[in-house]
């Protein structure tokens, strides 16, 4: 009996929720189709009823990563969008340390530049929407150029955060870009 479309679609987002967390902890050279499926509780068999490789599957998980992100900032807050909590929680201690979910253009920066082009474009529409959310915030009163300042300030931050070793550089790392992103007035 085949699946129906809709145990179909919930067991693809079980894959891409799976391959999200896995490849941003370990990039795409160390993480296999097996490691993802049995993550997810299936079997390699069910890979390609959903995908046709490994490259497919990463370029989608990293939109699955950002959004599964997104949703886990948007649920720490109150009723309404506060960009300072998402900045605050973007360059926290929690967000580096992995206690919370991986944002894939902070984690996957150095291993995306060596995958083919639908990854790269995944990537950048991801990257875009960073910048378009900055932007597009009245309390960072930001153009576009000030957006990709900041954008590459929290990204770059992180990911540099995340590679060095020295836990209070690290933390020192964190709060300059924390200021460098954030107005004085919020």
């Amino acid at each position: 009996m085949p699946w129906s479309p809709e145990q179909k679609k919930h067991t693809r987002e079980r894959i891409l929720a799976s391959a999200a967390k896995l490849f941003t902890q370990q990039g795409f050279d160390h993480v296999g189709i097996n490691e993802v499926m049995a993550d997810a509780g299936l079997t390699r068999g069910a890979f390609y009823a959903h995908f046709s490789s490994k490259a497919e599957l990463y370029a989608e998980s990293i939109t699955t990563a950002a959004r599964l992100a997104h949703s886990e900032a948007l649920a720490q807050m109150d009723e309404r969008f506060d960009i300072e909590k998402v900045v605050r929680g973007y360059l926290g201690e929690a967000h580096r340390c992995g206690e919370i979910i991986n944002c894939p253009l902070a984690l996957l920066i150095t291993d995306i530049g060596q995958r083919d082009v639908e990854v790269r474009d995944t990537y950048t529409q991801v990257f875009k929407g960073v910048v378009g959310l900055i932007e597009d915030s009245a309390a960072l009163g930001t153009d576009q150029g000030d957006a990709l300042r900041k954008a590459v300030l929290m990204i770059g931050g992180m990911a540099i955060s995340r590679a060095i070793s020295d836990e209070e550089l690290a933390t020192q790392l964190l709060e300059a870009c924390r200021e460098g992103v954030l107005p004085d007035s919020v």
